[in-house]
């Protein structure tokens, strides 16, 4: 079986983005290639044109490219081409696709198209209560329409994506997105630095963000040693049009409190885990996710974490157990859980091992890659 990704991201140092699409769909498709899986990865919206094979995978960065007018459309056509081109040569039986920006829309494929919710902009909309532009409405469910299966991540991204797009009489099944634990250590569980607070993920107002603030303003109060640092790219805020998230932060603390806290901004993904290392605890207030895999990364880390108590993270940590789920506007209890983690030792390595242990069932890649395999197959013979 030949298995290919048309994606806008991938981990891999010559290709522009890579974010939670990216780093999935590397995980997916070295632990495919391990269970002699061929894959493909077709990276669009790149700068320039390239083809070449690493670890038996072969990428294409695919360039954008603009037309004299309805870009949107013949840069899909375009793309629909050049795939249809080496599905042919490279015998590629299946394609898999992100829900994100309905990139499929108006494609014709010419072997069967899964899309796995990696959370489209109307889910997003959806969750944060704003409205979605008509247009990109219309593209995300014109992508879904092509497909024949769907994969999600969580029951909860799959209830409200079901319930946007109206998708009936199509299969979807709950596969967890997943990570190589070989690649994650932490041999020592006990050295990090007290009193660090880390954050990890995009400056965006969904990720909850703009909470921050208030909240490790409580936490200094009780733990004035702490320090807060911040790693993730900087975004446009939808919300205030201010064409910085971080700046809207900054303005939000006080005086005395900005002195503690360190924004690094975009790091590259191979430190993450030094950072994450170092943490007393890591925070994920957000509002919008589907699954939310650097809160994964963290647990395997052996790190507690404090998340957002809404849908999918009910899905992978077991509030008091693994990590402390608490709603990210209730700025004194998620204060309290940073606090408690930060003043109890005992508990900080109770949680973070059990954090560990909760990946290595739920979350591990070679355990998961197998229930993809099973699911393309099956999608396979019924399109035969």
């Amino acid at each position: 079986m030949h298995i290919a990704f048309l994606t806008p991201e991938y981990s891999h140092p010559k290709v522009e983005k890579a974010a939670g699409i990216g780093t999935t769909t590397m995980n997916l498709a070295n632990a495919l290639i391990q269970e002699g899986i061929s894959v493909s990865i077709f990276v669009y919206g790149q700068n320039n044109n390239e083809v070449f094979v690493e670890n038996k995978i072969k990428i294409h960065l695919i360039a954008t490219k603009k037309f004299r007018f309805a870009t949107w459309y013949y840069y899909r056509k375009y793309l629909q081409n050049y795939v249809n081109q080496y599905v042919h040569i490279d015998k590629i039986n299946l394609i898999e696709a992100p829900d994100w920006t309905g990139i499929t829309a108006f494609m014709n494929l010419s072997v069967p198209l899964i899309i796995r919710f990696h959370g489209s902009d109307a889910y997003f909309c959806h969750l944060e209560k704003r409205c979605q532009k008509i247009k990109n409405f219309i593209f995300e469910k014109k992508g879904i329409n092509n497909a024949v299966a769907f994969i999600s991540p969580s029951d909860f991204t799959s209830k409200i994506t079901q319930y946007i797009f109206r998708i009936n009489n199509k299969s979807i099944v709950k596969i967890p997105s997943g990570l190589s634990l070989e690649k994650f250590h932490n041999a020592n569980p006990n050295n990090f630095e007290k009193g660090l607070v880390l954050y990890l993920g995009t400056i965006i107002r969904k990720k909850g963000v703009l909470e921050l603030a208030p909240i490790f303003e409580k936490v200094l109060r009780k733990c004035p040693d702490s320090k807060l640092i911040i790693v993730g790219g900087d975004s446009y805020d939808q919300k205030t049009k201010c064409e910085s998230t971080w700046l809207l932060l900054q303005n939000a603390l006080n005086g005395s409190t900005i002195s503690r806290v360190k924004y690094l901004g975009k790091v590259p993904y191979h430190h993450i885990q030094d950072y994450i290392q170092k943490a007393n605890v890591c925070v994920f207030p957000t509002f919008a996710e589907t699954q939310g895999m650097v809160t994964i990364e963290a647990m395997v880390m052996n790190k507690a974490i404090v998340n957002s108590n809404i849908g999918w993270a009910t899905e992978i940590i077991d509030d008091g157990v693994n990590g402390f789920l608490v709603d990210p506007k209730d700025h004194d209890a998620f204060a309290d859980a940073i606090v408690n983690i930060i003043q109890n030792e005992k508990l900080n390595q109770t949680i973070g091992k059990a954090a560990r242990e909760k990946v290595e069932t739920d979350f591990d890649i070679n355990k998961l890659v197998k229930k993809n395999i099973e699911f393309y197959f099956t999608v396979l013979k019924e399109k035969k």
